[in-house]
């Protein structure tokens, strides 16, 4: 098992494989060239986003800046605006529905490490320092769905369709369709 089908796996991976740094520096390369774009290069964009993403729907709009790690783990569906300023650690899959709003400043993780120092440190034999062991596990955000703005989204999260996320929440759980959930940790405060 390569360590990138580790990593899609949720299994520890080597983070620094030589096949996983080629994607994470071309995505650094296109998302260089994409967040220094003029704004109205909507060409240009289109086809840095094609080349970035695993999946782009018809009709999406990222503001710049917006930052991740592989960008081919990505998917997102037709009509979702995401604002300035995301962060999509995308070791493992993201995916957005359709019609969705991610504010500004929200955060998705897909990766994380073990609690105890002594499981997340491994030092390597010859002296050279350290790694860390590291695991994944998907996101997906249904369709319809508003993220406000500086809300982050742990690993293995699913939020359901036509659900809105306060601002400032942090996700740990999975939130159901049609509701409104908000906080530290996010829960559910009202049917929709």
């Amino acid at each position: 098992m390569t360590e990138k089908e580790k990593m899609l796996a949720g299994f520890p991976y080597d983070s620094r494989d030589p096949e996983l740094l080629a994607m994470y520096h071309k995505a650094r390369k296109l998302l260089q060239t994409y967040n220094n774009l003029e704004v109205m290069d909507g060409a240009v964009a289109e086809k840095l986003l094609k080349d970035l993403l695993g999946h782009k729907g018809e009709n999406i709009w990222i503001n710049a800046p917006f930052f991740c790690d592989y960008g081919e783990n990505i998917r997102i569906g037709a009509n979702t605006f995401i604002n300035t300023n995301c962060i999509f650690l995308d070791d493992n899959y993201i995916s957005i529905g359709e019609n969705g709003l991610i504010a500004p400043y929200v955060q998705i993780y897909t990766a994380g490490h073990p609690l105890k120092a002594s499981e997340r440190i491994v030092k390597k034999p010859d002296g050279g320092g350290a790694s860390y062991t590291t695991f994944t596990k998907p996101v997906h955000i249904g369709a319809n769905a508003w993220i406000g703005g500086n809300t982050v989204i742990m690993p293995g999260v699913t939020i359901g369709d036509n659900v809105t996320i306060g601002a400032g929440s942090v996700v740990t759980k999975d939130i159901p369709d049609n509701v409104l959930a908000f906080g530290n940790p996010c829960k559910v405060v009202k049917q929709l």
